[in-house]
Order: structure tokens, then C-alpha cells, then sequence
């Protein structure tokens, strides 16, 4: 019987280490860790005005409003005279006194209009930004005060009218607002918008039949409907809201 003796010459040399040289044998690096941004604590958080023209707007209208409280009543009326959208104004100073007419109020800061002014023009202004806004309070501001000045214009030149209605006084922020909420009602639901203009076009038409100011109640009822005419553009503006727009 034959045994099978172990061999007793020297031990191998360690080879283990040679496999790194063998292609695809060298074991994988580890993947460093991709570095992590700057903790946002580091840099200090942005205030952003929701609303910048609205509030610039609204503490103009405070300023104003103060000043015609603490000044001489008659140099308040030369004030606001100076400032009127008149037709001899317009016809010499258009932009100035456009301008310059709605920078007060016409009642005082805590009138109705003010409170109107704020509620609407914050609304409309989170919704289509403060530039838009701008744009839709100037053309109802406008437009609604060159259409109730030119007739007037018109009628002393054919002499329907006297000279002294040139120098008619007309100052605020009424015609503004009222287009803001034309604009406003078309980016509401239904069930908002029509009882809205509803309850406002009805109170500018009690104005208007009551026959007290009938040039300032029909400029109150053209802005409402210039607003209305933007409803394309507001909507546009606006983009889709759920919950506040829906179609009519």
C-alpha cells in the first residue's frame, strides 16, 4: 500500500497581492459622498411685500390724507383746485393733474372709497401683480375722467354749457376703484361676481338717479365697465386659480 507523503519543500510566496495587477481584478475605490449644499440657515431669509403697490399707494393716500386734516381749509381747496381734472387743466397740464388728482381722496382716509380701495386693490394685486394692477386702477382713472371732461369741453364750445364749467372740481380715487372692481368680478366664481357687480353697479345707479353729482356717478359707471371690459386680460394675467375662477 502506497501513502501519499506532503510535500516538504518551502512555502509559496504570497501571491495576493499581485491580483491588483490583473485587469478587472482591482477592487472598486469607494465613492466619496457628493458635497452637500449650504444649509439654508446660512443665508438670511427675504421679506417680500405681498402686495407693494397697493400699501406704497395706500400710505400716499394716508399723507395726503393727514395733510388736508392739519392744513388751512382754503389752501387745501387751492390744493385740490390745482390738481383737478378739469377741462382747463387737461387742456394745459394733462399728465400733472391725472396724476396729481389721484393722490387724494376725496372724504378723507376713512371714507368708504378708501376702505373699498384697499380691500380691492390687495385682491387684485395678489392675483395679477402690482404693475397689472397699476395699469387697470389708471385706465379706469383715465379713461372714465376724459369721458365724462370732453363732453363738458364740447358743450361750452357750442355754448350748451357756461365758461365756469371749465374750472369744474374733480379729484380722487373713485373712478380707479371702480375699474378695479370690474376687474376684480371677472376673477371671481359666479356666484361671487354677480352679486357683486349687482350691489355695486345698483349703488352707483341710486347715485346717479338721486342727481347730485351726475358727471361724477356716470364716470363711476364707465370705470366699472372699463374694469369689466379687461376680464380677458386679467384672466390671462391671472392663470388659473381653483376656487376663485371658475367659467361663467
Amino acid at each position: 500500500m502506497e501513502r501519499t507523503v506532503a510535500p516538504t519543500g518551502p512555502p509559496l510566496p504570497e501571491v495576493s497581492a499581485l491580483l491588483d495587477g490583473i485587469p478587472g481584478q482591482r477592487a472598486p475605490h469607494p465613492a466619496e459622498p457628493p458635497a452637500e449644499p449650504p444649509a439654508a440657515a446660512d443665508s438670511p431669509p427675504r421679506f417680500r411685500l405681498p402686495v407693494p403697490f397697493t400699501l406704497a399707494y395706500a400710505a400716499v393716500l394716508a399723507l395726503t390724507s393727514y395733510v388736508t386734516e392739519r392744513l388751512d381749509p382754503t389752501l387745501v381747496h387751492t390744493l385740490h383746485q390745482g390738481f383737478s381734472t378739469d377741462v382747463a387743466h387737461l387742456v394745459q397740464t394733462p399728465v400733472l393733474v391725472l396724476v396729481g388728482s389721484a393722490l387724494w381722496v376725496a372724504g378723507g382716509f376713512a371714507s368708504l372709497f378708501t376702505l373699498s380701495f384697499l380691500v380691492v386693490l390687495t385682491l387684485l394685486e395678489r392675483r395679477i401683480g402690482g404693475a397689472r394692477t397699476a395699469l387697470v386702477f389708471l385706465l379706469g382713472h383715465v379713461l372714465a375722467t376724459l369721458a365724462t371732461e370732453v363732453p363738458v369741453g364740447l358743450a361750452v364750445l357750442v355754448g350748451r354749457l357756461p365758461d365756469s364749467s371749465l374750472h369744474r372740481l374733480d379729484y380722487g380715487i373713485s373712478f380707479g376703484v371702480a375699474a378695479s372692481v370690474g376687474a376684480l368680478a371677472g376673477l371671481l366664481a359666479p356666484w361671487l361676481r354677480w352679486p357683486l357687480l349687482a350691489a355695486f353697479g345698483g349703488m352707483l345707479l341710486q347715485d346717479l338717479i338721486a342727481f347730485t353729482d351726475p358727471l361724477t356717478n356716470w364716470g363711476h359707471l364707465i370705470a366699472l365697465t372699463i374694469g369689466v371690459a379687461t376680464w380677458p386680460w386679467v384672466r390671462r394675467w391671472a392663470g388659473p386659480a381653483p376656487g376663485l375662477r371658475q367659467a361663467a
